[in-house]
């Protein structure tokens, strides 16, 4: 096992393996220099050994080990005489440098996603957002930072007011009575519940359509 530049992990196991069997090995000689016409180029992030010299035609299955046993000889070779080697509690441990050949993706890469109807309308429109601002917002009357949605949230501040200001076109619209103040009370929490309940819908919508045009369908 080797280490990324972030990361240690032992190397001991695996290559001393390896060295063992190239030094114990009868049909290849047990020299571990390696010398070739062309010389080898190495990756060593991604242990990885280049070799361009031409195999022969037809090459038999022992020279095809030779082969073999000679490039992993010559990146064993050039770990240890490159790359630092220290000793710790876990087992002896080998600091590779960052790899240097770029490999392909394991997946595809992610499908665009697919706009909503308001984001559509939106670029259409030349209709930039918002900055996000935070979640916070700050309390004039009790001097303290509160919530603007959710649990003792700003949204909320109306609904236990024991008097409030009344529009008299959208109380008759809702058939509350002016004297009633839990009435009043009870419209403001269920107009922010329509709300929420109208930014579903949309929401569900919105997700409707797009898995229809994944399936193949038309829009809404």
């Amino acid at each position: 096992h080797f280490k990324r530049p972030e990361r240690q992990v032992q190397f001991l196991q695996d290559v001393g393996i390896i060295f063992l069997w190239l030094r114990s090995s009868t049909e290849f000689p047990s020299s571990i220099t390696v010398t070739k016409p062309i010389p080898y180029t190495f990756d060593l992030g991604n242990l990885l050994v280049n070799d361009a010299n031409p195999l022969p035609p037809n090459p038999s299955q022992a020279q095809l080990s030779a082969t073999a046993r000679d490039c992993a000889q010559a990146l064993i070779n050039q770990l240890l005489t490159t790359c630092p080697v220290t000793s710790s509690a876990d087992g002896v441990l080998m600091t590779l440098p960052p790899p240097t050949t770029p490999l392909p993706r394991e997946k595809p890469v992610p499908a665009e996603k697919e706009k909503t109807k308001w984001e559509k309308f939106a670029a259409k429109k030349g209709i930039k957002d918002k900055k996000k601002e935070g979640k916070l917002v700050f309390d004039e009357e009790t001097q303290e930072w509160v919530p603007k949605w959710g649990y003792k949230g700003r949204n909320k501040e109306r609904e236990q007011d024991w008097i409030v200001e009344v529009d008299d076109k959208k109380e008759k619209k809702k058939n509350v009575g002016k004297g009633d103040l839990g009435g009043i009370g009870a419209a403001s929490r269920a107009e922010r519940v329509e709300k929420i309940r109208r930014n579903q819908r949309k929401q569900r919508a919105n997700e409707s359509r797009a898995r229809k045009k994944e399936d193949g369908g038309g829009g809404i």
